[in-house]
């Protein structure tokens, strides 16, 4: 397909060059390795411009992750955790990303208002990260299988490689 001829009908060009021309880096920030519901949790911040994650919206996060979480067992979670904490451009979000059985991941996104964290609620149906969570999961994704599947060594010196592999800095 020659794609300088004619894009395919649901191809919106407009769309896509208006979100190509508003798109920047987000920072992003790890805040330590926690525990919840028995889980090894990671923890990050992610912000908007204009936007901060604060010590509250991350205690917030954790406790939203750990209601999730207490239903690991029946996922078949392996207990280890990422969290992503992001006070977005359109509101608040809670990622919660598990490892399960089976070389698989359970993926919990919960979506609200700013500011209300007791608001946020599960995303609808088919909900994906946007494009800077995605960016903190593929390196959680990497982190996890270098240091924990593919590591050598003591499984504690794995989980302790593990949880000090973050991403630090912006994220596109």
């Amino acid at each position: 397909m020659d794609l300088h001829e004619e894009l395919p009908a649901a191809v919106d060009p407009e769309a896509l060059l208006a979100l190509a021309d508003t798109h920047h880096a987000r920072p992003a920030r790890p805040l330590g390795l926690r525990e919840a519901a028995g889980h090894l949790v990671k923890v990050y911040a992610l912000e908007a411009p204009g936007r901060t994650v604060s010590a509250q919206d991350a205690e917030a996060g954790l406790r939203i992750a750990a209601r999730h979480l207490e239903l690991g067992s029946l996922r078949g979670s392996l207990g280890l955790a990422v969290l992503i904490v992001h006070a977005g451009g359109d509101g608040d979000y809670v990622l919660v990303h598990s490892w399960i059985e089976g070389d698989m991941a359970d993926l919990a996104i919960f979506a609200g208002p700013v500011g209300e964290p007791d608001a946020l609620r599960p995303g609808r149906a088919g909900l994906s990260p946007c494009v800077w969570e995605a960016a903190l999961l593929a390196h959680e994704r990497d982190a996890y299988s270098r240091h924990v599947l593919d590591g050598t060594g003591p499984l504690a010196g794995r989980l302790t490689a593990w949880g000090a592999d973050t991403v630090t800095g912006d994220v596109r």
